[in-house]
């Protein structure tokens, strides 16, 4: 005999545990607070959701639940508006394997009636969530990480080789702010890798036609231009912006350097690439967290043995690689996800198709971050690296 909707819900009620607002509150003042989960849909979480708790909508359940809740054995809660949809879930959890699992018992109508605390996520607009949807699914990300990301401010040092595909896929990621610095204009000699820029927008300066590849790209993104040359001058006022994270695609030590006692003297991180011919390396520098680019680099190396990408040539797609690596790892960093490269050295082989990791160590001598520095203000770069 076929079963009724009260035979399905007298079997759930049977096999499932239920749990009231009372123990949920004394469950999560515990040092080890159980997993919330909320199983209605997304209409009713993005109108307000118990503080603390993780979205998986009941219909996504099944197909779902292992991506988000990857440990069986930790104790869950569900809730849904009443009680009835948590129920199912959890025992449809429970056939999947899940062995502690209980379901609020009312649901988010009645917490919210009785004035217990109710939290919103960030809000987005139609467009936005229709443009970032796949960000969406994904639990590290979601609309709180999306809405992270449309408030992050980037500075990109250089809008060339490396930073045309990092502001590229900073921008379609939904980076709020991006900040470009570079005070040359568009060569035809430029397109062969820099692919912010076009053949109809040669002889425009740098910046402006990076502006307007960006903002075709993605409206949500202000970019901020600064059509001049970073010097010690110009740089506490441009890295005193309000920067969460630097990504430096610059192509000259004495601008590398300045780079980074900057950064050491501002307290923001930077995501240091350098490309050579096949080869590129990247890594990350965390102020006084890791080591600084003095600790991998003490001097600069003479000049016959670091020339530049106009003396010695580049392969035009190498760029895209450690500028897209470089992207990466900034919206990490304003994700609070993931390891950072911060005390390793990624480098790249393209002729091999081969990466390396190298560990790098900070110095405890460094004048710029060791135990006793020396260095409290800018220096002459240029006469640095002439000397070195």
């Amino acid at each position: 005999m076929a079963k009724t909707y009260g035979d399905l819900m007298a079997e759930v009620r049977g096999a499932v545990r239920t749990m009231t607002f009372d123990e949920l509150r004394a469950r999560q003042a515990k040092a080890r607070a159980p997993l919330l989960v909320d199983v209605r849909e997304k209409d009713e979480y993005r109108a307000g959701y118990i503080p603390g708790a993780l979205h998986l909508a009941r219909g996504f359940l099944e197909m779902q639940a292992e991506q988000k809740l990857p440990d069986k054995n930790a104790e869950i809660i569900l809730y849904c508006a009443a009680g009835i949809r948590s129920a199912f879930a959890a025992k449809t959890l429970a056939e999947l394997g899940y062995t502690n699992v209980t379901s609020l018992n009312p649901g988010f109508v009645r917490w919210k009636d009785l004035g217990l605390a109710v939290e919103e996520p960030p809000k987005l607009t139609q467009e936005q969530l229709d443009r970032y949807s796949r960000h969406l699914l994904m639990p590290e990300v979601g609309e709180a990480g999306q809405a992270k990301l449309l408030k992050g401010r980037v500075l990109l040092l250089g809008a060339g080789g490396l930073g045309s595909p990092a502001a590229l896929y900073l921008a379609a990621a939904g980076v709020g702010t991006l900040g470009l610095v570079d005070a040359d204009k568009v060569d035809a000699s430029n397109l062969q890798r820099q692919i912010l820029h076009a053949t109809s927008r040669l002889g425009l300066p740098k910046v402006k036609s990076a502006e307007t590849a960006l903002r075709d790209l993605n409206p949500d993104v202000k970019v901020v231009s600064y059509e001049e040359r970073l010097t010690s001058e110009n740089v506490d006022r441009i890295f005193g912006a309000g920067w969460d994270a630097v990504i430096d695609g610059c192509d000259n030590f004495p601008t590398r350097y300045l780079v980074n006692d900057a950064s050491l003297f501002h307290s923001i991180p930077v995501i240091h690439g350098s490309i050579f011919r096949f080869d590129g390396q990247l890594t990350t520098f965390l102020p006084r967290q890791g080591p600084c680019y003095r600790c991998l680099y003490p001097e600069p190396p003479p000049a016959h043995l670091a020339p530049s990408c106009a003396e010695a040539g580049v392969l035009g797609i190498l760029p895209g690689t450690i500028g897209i690596l470089q992207a990466t790892e900034a919206v990490k960093l304003l994700l609070g996800r993931g390891d950072v490269l911060s005390g390793r050295l990624l480098t790249y082989d393209s002729l091999k198709m081969t990466f390396r990791t190298l560990r790098l160590r900070r110095d405890d001598d460094c004048p710029a971050c060791g135990k006793n520095p020396t260095l409290t203000g800018y220096i002459d770069y240029e006469g640095f690296c002439a000397a070195s």
